[in-house]
C-alpha cells in the first residue's frame, strides 16, 4: 500500500501535472493540499476517469484539502478541528480508505512572526494534538499526513540561517511537532532518513529549484500500528521540475498489507 502527500498549490491551474503524477505513481491513496477551489469546482469527474474516489474540502481562493482513493470510496470521518468554532479555514479532512485511518492536513503557515497567524498556527497545532490524541485511544492503523509548515530539524533546511526567522523554524512550532512524536506518533520520512537533507518544498523565488534551496515540511507520522508496517518512503522530486508544478514535490510512503 503506497500512500502519498501533495500539496498542489491550486488544483485547477496543476490539474494535468496532478493526473500525470497519478497515473505515473500511482498511489493508493492520495492526499492534497491547497486545492484553492470551492467545493462545487472541484474536479471529481477528472479523477474518476482515471479511477480515482474523492473526498474533498474546499475554500474559495485559499487553503482547502482532499482525500482521494484508487479504486474505492473514502468514508469521511471528520472536517475540520475542533475547538475553534469561529475557524472557517479548509485544512483538515479525515477518512477511513484500505483498513487506514487517513488524516490531510494543510497546518497553517503563520508569517509574519511575530502576529496573531503564528499565535493561530500554535493553536491549530494544539487542536491537531487532540484530535491525534482520540485516533490513538481508538488503536486504528492511522496516518496524519499533508503540508505541516514546520521544518522539524536543522538538517531538514539547506541552510538554517537563511529560514531562522521564518515562522516555520520558529522554536514553538518546533517544539509542538516535537510534542507530536512524544505522544508515540512516527515521522515517517524523518526516520527513514536520520540524516536529513531530504527537501519536499522549493520556492519559486530566489532560483530555489535550480540551486536545490529547499527544506522538508511535507510529512506523514504513523500510529503504532502503521509505523510496523512502513517499508519504504520517497519525494517524487522530478515531477516539482516539470513546467507548471507546484512548488512542492509528492511525497510517498509504503506499507506492508494491513492483511499481511
Amino acid at each position: 500500500m503506497k500512500i502519498a502527500t501533495f500539496n498542489i498549490n491550486g488544483i485547477k491551474a496543476r490539474l494535468p501535472r496532478l493526473l500525470e503524477w497519478l497515473e505515473e505513481t500511482r498511489p493508493s491513496v492520495a492526499c492534497l493540499q491547497e486545492i484553492k477551489t470551492q467545493d462545487e469546482g472541484f474536479p471529481a469527474e477528472e479523477f474518476l476517469k482515471i479511477g480515482y474516489h474523492a473526498i474533498w474540502h474546499g475554500q474559495k481562493g485559499f487553503n482547502g484539502v482532499a482525500i482521494l482513493a484508487d479504486g474505492t470510496q473514502p468514508i469521511e470521518v471528520a472536517r475540520g478541528l475542533a475547538g475553534e468554532p469561529e475557524d472557517e479555514h479548509s485544512r483538515y479532512l479525515e477518512a477511513d480508505v484500505f483498513g487506514v485511518r487517513v488524516a490531510c492536513i494543510y497546518l497553517p503557515n503563520g508569517n509574519p512572526v511575530p502576529g496573531p497567524k503564528f499565535d493561530y498556527k500554535l493553536r491549530w497545532m494544539e487542536r491537531l494534538r487532540l484530535r491525534m490524541a482520540a485516533i490513538a485511544v481508538e488503536e486504528v492503523p492511522a496516518v496524519i499526513t499533508g503540508d505541516f509548515n514546520v521544518i522539524p530539524q536543522l538538517s531538514d533546511v539547506f541552510s538554517p540561517r537563511a529560514m531562522e526567522a521564518d515562522a516555520l523554524m520558529q522554536p514553538g512550532a518546533r517544539d509542538a511537532y516535537a510534542r507530536l512524536l512524544a505522544d508515540g506518533w512516527t515521522d515517517a520520512l524523518g526516520t527513514l532518513n536520520p540524516a536529513g537533507g531530504v527537501w519536499t518544498f522549493w520556492d519559486y523565488q530566489a532560483g530555489a529549484w535550480p540551486k536545490n534551496h529547499g527544506f522538508r515540511i511535507d510529512h506523514a507520522l504513523l500510529s503504532p500500528e502503521m509505523a510496523d508496517r512502513l517499508k519504504a518512503a520517497g519525494v517524487d522530486k522530478e515531477h516539482r521540475g516539470r513546467e507548471k508544478a507546484s512548488d512542492h514535490a509528492p511525497v510517498w510512503f509504503e506499507f506492508e498489507s494491513l492483511r499481511g
